[in-house]
């Protein structure tokens, strides 16, 4: 991902859904909500809003009340992905970059709700620094992604956020419907 840093230094860049709005949340990428419900898939966009606060992505996969398995993914920025799962006995996250929490206001969230300290690197640093995962690398190995599969995933930083989010759907076996929502989004 530090080629990635090189190529997309700005934290604040356009929303793919709609016009320019408050700064915080001036960034690309998607998120969607992922239902796996009488063993079929289903993907739904989640609002921008997702991509810039913790809280905000966890009440709209709350919200959904299906009966079978509710995620998340995130792409924030092109720079990092959050997957995150909501239990009732809290959230299961997993963050992909955890080098950009100061950069990313919902890499801070998970790390703070991690319960982890907030690298402090200065913006020269960023480029020369590996990115590590924080969380729960096996938070979909009872759905078919052990946790030894999402570690290579993760480690993949030559691959963007959204093709290793990709990797995660074609593995679960939703691929398709990941598809069919991100050519809506991006149009």
């Amino acid at each position: 991902m530090a080629a990635q840093r090189a190529s997309n230094s700005s934290a604040k860049a356009k929303k793919i859904d709609g016009p320019e709005s408050n700064a915080s949340e001036d960034l690309e990428g998607f998120g969607v909500a992922v239902v796996r419900e009488d063993g079929k898939w289903s993907v739904t966009p989640l609002p921008a809003s997702a991509l810039t606060s913790l809280s905000a992505a966890e009440t709209e996969l709350r919200e959904m009340r299906s009966s079978g398995a509710v995620f998340g993914l995130l792409d924030v920025d092109d720079e990092l992905f959050v997957v995150l799962r909501p239990a009732p006995s809290g959230t299961r996250l997993l963050l992909s970059d955890a080098s950009l929490a100061g950069e990313y206001d919902i890499a801070a969230d998970v790390l703070d709700e991690l319960n982890i300290d907030i690298p402090d690197f200065d913006e020269d640093e960023l480029d020369d620094i590996e990115p590590w995962p924080e969380g729960d690398l096996g938070l979909l190995a009872d759905l078919g992604l052990p946790e030894a599969v999402m570690s290579i995933i993760v480690a993949e930083t030559d691959l963007y956020p959204d093709e290793q989010l990709g990797s995660i759907a074609q593995r679960l076996g939703f691929s398709d419907q990941l598809g069919t929502v991100l050519d809506k989004l991006l149009r």
